[in-house]
């Protein structure tokens, strides 16, 4: 087929984010190849090329870094994805991630780990829009809880000449929070670095400190030690949805001039927050148990042969710990299993009702509707399909 459109794809490949939104388009374009992509391997925040200020093109996809190369974009004329978000104040709409969801995300994975003590690791206010956004979400959501989140954001300066230096500081402001304490970081980077920081301190992950990041960059959360736990933001699902937005503005059919912005879709856990943190030895055992078990048609009889306590002392006390009943516990848990396969598989509900531990699939459909909102059915459409 012959390509109708060119387009210009101004998108990193030294980090993972990128390259997930990189996999996005090529899975559209495969899919509709109706576009000759016009692309060079980069890294963020590089100048955009020369041969675009006199290009003749049709579209442009684009991690836009700064107001320069906003105004520079803008002047072409063409129509226009920005996939970053860093200069809202020149009214361009975003397409991206949800922050307020990732915070909630990664907030809701570490409570259930029975932690009450709460810190956010990000980098100096106003340096990304986006990571300012996670932080007051996840202060925002752990002041509604009752505690207080301690933040650090580092120094204003990014050389890499104090590394040393600046290990030191973070491991010494780490070592001096209450534990046990569940950490936040605004991404993979900011996660490897307070890992790192621990090891400095002699802190123990995840027993005095639990660390989850965002992004889930598989060669960052493995190199690692001990492995992290990453939110996923599915960047190739971002990149297909704005690859396939900009075909339709290319041909009229569409306009892109409000942000649109994508939930994330679960936790990749690993082993920077495999902890059960609570001083009630049976909540915790039965805490642990459904954690390791939720999905494989768990009731809540088989927690209290487990723990050998009886349904009403057990659903007390372990309420009093999470917040919830263990039968609450073990919903929720099969319910984000659902949403994570709903969001990244192409399985049927049938198929995934089993995987997510319900014995039917009417079943399933009627929990998840009561609890999320919607038949899995149509969360389904409204991750892979925006209505332009």
């Amino acid at each position: 087929m012959k390509p109708t459109r060119q387009v210009a794809v101004l998108i990193e490949t030294s980090r993972e984010y990128g390259r997930g939104l990189l996999r996005g388009v090529i899975a559209f374009n495969r899919k509709n190849p109706s576009w000759s992509i016009y692309f060079q391997q980069q890294d963020l925040g590089q100048p955009i090329p020369d041969w675009l200020k006199t290009w003749e093109g049709d579209g442009i996809l684009a991690r836009v870094t700064n107001i320069t190369m906003a105004r520079q974009l803008i002047k072409t004329g063409l129509p226009l994805i920005d996939l970053r978000g860093a200069t809202r104040e020149l009214g361009l709409p975003t397409f991206g991630i949800d922050n307020q969801s990732v915070a909630t995300t990664a907030f809701s994975h570490l409570a259930s780990r029975g932690l009450r003590n709460f810190a956010f690791v990000g980098e100096p206010s106003g340096r990304h829009v986006y990571d300012d956004l996670r932080q007051q979400a996840f202060v925002d959501l752990v002041a509604a809880s009752g505690s207080k989140c301690h933040v650090y954001s580092g120094r204003s300066r990014r050389s890499t000449a104090d590394w040393g230096k600046r290990q030191d500081a973070l491991a010494n402001w780490l070592s001096k929070l209450p534990q046990p304490i569940g950490v936040m970081c605004c991404h993979d980077d900011r996660g490897h670095q307070v890992l790192d920081a621990c090891r400095r301190a002699e802190l123990q992950v995840p027993d005095q400190v639990a660390v989850i990041a965002v992004d889930n960059d598989e060669f960052l959360c493995q190199l690692a030690i001990p492995p992290l736990t990453s939110v996923d933001v599915d960047a190739e699902r971002i990149g297909y949805e704005a690859a396939r937005l900009l075909d339709a503005v290319m041909r009229g059919d569409a306009t892109f001039n409000k942000s649109l912005m994508f939930d994330s879709i679960g936790v990749v856990e690993r082993q920077s927050t495999d902890i059960v943190a609570c001083d009630d030895k049976e909540v915790a055992k039965a805490l642990r148990f459904i954690r390791d078990n939720a999905c494989n048609q768990l009731t809540v009889l088989d927690v209290e042969q487990h723990v050998a306590i009886s349904r009403t002392v057990l659903n007390r006390r372990f309420k009093q710990v999470v917040g919830r009943t263990p039968k609450q516990e073990i919903v929720r848990l099969q319910l984000e299993r659902g949403k994570r396969l709903l969001s990244t598989s192409n399985g049927t509900v049938e198929s995934i009702a089993h995987q997510s531990g319900f014995n039917e699939a009417w079943y399933f459909i009627k929990v998840f509707r009561d609890h999320v909102g919607v038949t899995p059915g149509a969360y389904r459409r409204g991750k892979t399909n925006w209505a332009f």
